[in-house]
């Protein structure tokens, strides 16, 4: 199936490791221009070493907002307008419900709600203009189901939903999609911090996740590339799950 993306300039927020470059990987390969974005540079050389297409890469911190303002130019002067935004600003730190500081309940706050309406707002102008978007969310399964011992996702990734949906229905009319996925389990490097290790990570795995497996990356950004993709432009205002099953909720 041709996804109608080739040439379409994609920014993917966290590409360098994980989930992100997992989406960063499905978008290049379906002849997108992508760049990725985070804070390591070894991270992001690594990654646009590795991955079979051109990537630009752009050292960034989404706690810093001014930097996510500036971002989207900076990606547009060295490649074209943004046509393609995933906004993937990582997870805030684990906890009890009042075991994190306030200041912690800040920094979740700019990274999960405010730096991704932040680089919305810098992108969208163009998007309308053109006629034409694709604006994708890595969610968590949070938003569905809270989740224990994450209390800062429990308490803003919500939040950030609210937003997009509001948003889909503003932009729908000028041919841009908004949607968000609710992440399931993921064999990433920060899963794997969150349960002590790779192995544990597997074993827990195989106990409550009726596909008896974690999710690869690269499964989902296959998602997300057909999410940003023209066949997929019906599609908007969802936040879709992908967790092999994991979610009990109706």
């Amino acid at each position: 199936m041709d996804l109608e993306i080739a040439a379409k300039v994609a920014l993917v927020m966290g590409g360098s490791r994980g989930i992100g470059r997992g989406i960063a990987e499905a978008l290049a390969a379906e002849g997108a221009r992508v760049a990725i974005a985070s804070r390591s540079p070894e991270h992001l050389e690594r990654a646009a070493a590795e991955i079979e297409a051109e990537i630009a890469v752009f050292e960034a911190d989404t706690s810093d907002l001014d930097q996510m303002a500036k971002l989207p130019g900076e990606v547009a002067e060295q490649l074209g307008p943004i046509e393609i935004l995933v906004t993937n600003t990582g997870g805030p730190p684990v906890g009890a419900a009042i075991e994190a500081g306030l200041e912690d309940w800040r920094d979740a706050y700019a990274n999960l709600v405010l730096s991704p309406r932040v680089l919305i707002e810098a992108v969208l102008p163009g998007m309308r203009e053109r006629g034409w978007g694709r604006i994708a969310n890595v969610g968590s399964s949070s938003t569905r189901e809270p989740i224990a011992g994450l209390a800062l996702s429990n308490a803003h990734r919500p939040g950030l939903v609210g937003f997009l949906k509001t948003l889909a229905r503003e932009v729908a009319a000028d041919g841009i999609t908004v949607n968000d996925v609710a992440t399931g389990r993921f064999a990433t490097d920060r899963l794997a911090a969150n349960w002590g290790g790779p192995e544990r990570m597997e074993k827990e795995a195989s106990k409550d996740i009726p596909a008896n497996r974690l999710g690869q990356p690269r499964e989902y950004g296959d998602l997300v590339a057909f999410l940003c993709s023209q066949r997929a432009a019906y599609i908007t205002g969802t936040s879709i799950a992908i967790d092999g099953g994991l979610s009990r909720s109706v």
